[in-house]
């Protein structure tokens, strides 16, 4: 050990031995490739959509989401009838729920059998014998009511033993009056995507035009307080609004269209506070049917904020033509309360058409009247 304190020099260091290189490792041996393997769906694959073109108004392609809402979906119809007027609008993809998927159903049949001629006879059809038919089961036909409201609106009917409430059969008779529903897995008729809410887990199911049956229109119009489960190959299933009112989501992932019109139904304002039972249960029910399509419409908004999306989605809601609307009945069967929603309803798609694409897409005050058409997002 040598000592650190002695004046002696210290004894030459010894030069440590340079490292020796390991000898360099064989390249690898190379991997095989293994093919993915590929799952097999029966929901509908993405498909190629259209290039938006902001000077191309009105738009030549469009995807349509009907909500439901009783006989609100009489404004649909106006909506509808104005919309067959533009020969150069070819209609892509319908989704629908409750009285929405009604309209649908009425839409992509007729267009499927004669045109937009046969599509604007149908539903003029439908309605105008709605109109006139004022029994408790022509109130059924448009199916569809509100599932909360239904105790209040028909409670004291149901309990008075006048009827048999879960009769299904003139619902039924009525769909398959109305519907063709071979014609709708024709190459003529645009895609359907029909809502129904599985009662077992809550779920929403979309079916889709070659699975269509009377059966999936009864289940997608069946409020429970009217009426029984409906059940398709031994699954239970109720109102379709419930779930998803329209379904706009799945919409827009399969549409191959730019343009995406929302007609919505249901109320999303109200000046009044409630305080009768009705009035509660109503406006709840307004509240209810409209908080999955929120939540659908800001996915979408966040989706085109995070990525270049070549959708554009407009809305035109019926509150925004019919004054009072959030006071009004679902249930109404009168025929001046359907002649002013169905005339609204015209008078808002002309105003969406009319226009253009560059619309301020400004969210409406909540104490002001807004124009009809008004845009959900540009």
């Amino acid at each position: 050990m040598t000592d650190i304190w002695s004046d002696a020099p210290s004894p030459p260091r010894v030069p440590e031995p340079a490292p020796v290189a390991p000898p360099p490792a064989p390249p690898p041996a190379p991997v095989a490739q293994i093919a993915a393997p590929i799952e097999a769906v029966t929901a509908a694959a993405p498909v190629a959509r259209d290039q938006v073109r902001p000077d191309q108004w009105p738009p030549r392609r469009l995807s349509l989401a009907l909500q439901g809402g009783g006989t609100f979906a009489a404004f649909t119809w106006g909506v509808l009838e104005r919309l067959l007027e533009e020969p150069d609008i070819e209609i892509d993809t319908i989704s629908g729920a409750s009285a929405g998927a009604v309209n649908a159903l009425l839409l992509a049949c007729g267009l499927a059998e004669g045109g937009r001629e046969a599509a604007r006879a149908r539903l003029n059809r439908f309605w105008v014998r709605l109109m006139h038919e004022a029994s408790f089961r022509s109130l059924m036909l448009v199916g569809g009511f509100s599932p909360a409201g239904s105790s209040v609106a028909f409670g004291p009917t149901l309990r008075s033993g006048q009827f048999d409430p879960f009769d299904l059969d003139p619902l039924r008779q009525a769909l398959s009056r109305d519907i063709n529903f071979a014609a709708l897995r024709a190459a003529r008729s645009p895609r359907l995507l029909i809502a129904v809410t599985r009662i077992r887990d809550g779920q929403q199911q979309i079916f889709r035009n070659d699975a269509i049956t009377t059966d999936v229109a009864l289940a997608s119009t069946c409020p429970p307080l009217v009426h029984c489960a409906v059940e398709i190959e031994g699954e239970a299933y109720w109102d379709g609004g419930f779930g998803g009112n329209p379904p706009l989501l799945k919409l827009a992932q399969e549409t191959a269209a730019t343009d995406v019109l929302l007609v919505q139904l249901t109320p999303s304002r109200d000046s009044y506070v409630p305080i009768t039972l009705a009035a509660i249960d109503r406006r709840l029910d307004q509240i209810t049917a409209n908080a999955a399509l929120n939540a659908e419409v800001a996915a979408i908004a966040w989706a085109q904020s995070h990525a270049a999306s070549s959708l554009r989605l407009s809305r035109i809601a019926a509150e925004d033509s019919v004054e009072g609307l959030a006071q009004r009945s679902s249930a109404d069967l009168g025929r001046g309360f359907i002649r002013l929603l169905h005339r609204s309803g015209r008078e808002a798609a002309e105003r969406w058409l009319g226009q253009g694409a560059t619309i301020s897409a400004a969210p409406p005050a909540s104490d002001q009247r807004t124009p009809s058409a008004e845009p959900a997002l540009a």
